[in-house]
């Protein structure tokens, strides 16, 4: 038993004495991509992707041209929560905001892409249009241009139990997604 025992420890021996200079090996190899001078500007976490030099953003009331109540409310609820979200930036009153997004939805158009036999609408698509202007409290545009337009549309079928507030919900979540998109610093 004694000398199984003895062989068993030798042969474990030799085999880490074996694997040793491949882990000192993989180690160093791990250091010196680490220390890389390449590798050194690289930057984890979202606030490398946003303005350093803006800390608050005040989200006015989106503007609405449509005949229907609350769109621009239901906007500016969703944006705020986006920013608040995805952003390093804190919303602010107007008084003490680095920044202050603005918007206005200018249309807002439904029609059918679809009907049935009797010419009622099978698959109907909404569209919204978005004027944004994200500025500093000088007044001097943010984003990469001075007004971003955003066009979107939305598909729902109202025999397939969709409803006309699911679609625009669902546009508004996307809009308000793009427009925190374009708060990010050009690469």
């Amino acid at each position: 038993m004694g000398r199984i025992l003895f062989f068993h420890l030798q042969y474990t021996e030799r085999k880490r004495e074996r694997c040793l200079p491949w882990v000192a090996l993989a180690i160093l190899g791990c250091c010196a991509i680490l220390f890389m001078p390449g590798c050194r500007s690289y930057n984890l976490g979202n606030q490398y992707l946003y303005r350093s030099d803006i800390r608050t953003v005040h989200v006015a009331m989106f503007e609405s041209d449509s005949f229907r109540r609350f769109l621009g409310q239901r906007l500016t609820e969703i944006v705020v929560k986006q920013i608040e979200l995805n952003t390093p930036y804190t919303i602010g009153s107007p008084h003490v905001a680095d920044s202050f997004v603005q918007g206005k939805l200018v249309r807002e158009r439904k029609r059918p892409l679809s009907e049935d036999r009797y010419d009622d609408p099978n698959v109907l698509e909404i569209e919204f249009r978005v004027e944004v202007t994200w500025v500093d409290r000088a007044g001097v545009p943010l984003m990469p241009v001075q007004s971003i337009i955003i066009e979107r549309d939305a598909i729902f079928i109202p025999e397939g139990g969709q409803s006309m507030a699911t679609a625009q919900q669902q546009l508004i979540d996307r809009i308000a997604h793009q427009i925190v998109g374009h708060m990010e610093m050009p690469w």
